[in-house]
């Protein structure tokens, strides 16, 4: 079976549309924060030892909801490992996560600025030119 190189085109550039990261808005920040924010607090109240069935699965949906406002971001895969740890679910990663990933994200998205030049090129005096008075 021979892959055409078109499909073969289309294909690759189906799979990058999937870890090329969105635009930042403030909706699909506030939406990966309240998800970070619910599901550590949900993973908190349970407690670390109970319900070992319903934190992985809390997990599974936190990382698929960040993934889809966010983007995915290497930062993801060690979040999600981590909180497989019984007692480590206990900390709020997933909202420091977020956080990292969003700060990351916006450094990226931002376009530099050149310096604006506010009174033209500095000038260079000569030693024997006496500075001039305004």
């Amino acid at each position: 079976m021979r892959i055409e190189p078109e499909a073969r085109l289309q294909l690759a550039q189906k799979v990058s549309s999937w870890f090329t990261p969105p635009v930042l808005t403030k909706g699909r920040i506030r939406f990966a924060f309240a998800v970070a924010v619910v599901i550590d607090a949900v993973q908190i109240a349970i407690g670390p030892l109970g319900w070992a069935v319903v934190d992985q699965l809390l997990d599974v949906l936190a990382m698929i909801l960040t993934c889809s406002a966010l983007g995915f971001h290497m930062l993801l895969l060690p979040t999600f490992l981590i909180e497989l740890i019984p007692v480590a679910d206990m900390l709020p990663t997933w909202v420091g996560c977020t956080a990292a990933v969003v700060f990351m994200r916006k450094r990226a998205q931002t376009p530099e600025v050149p310096p604006r030049i506010v009174n033209g090129p500095p000038q260079i005096e000569d030693a024997a030119t006496p500075p001039k008075l305004p």
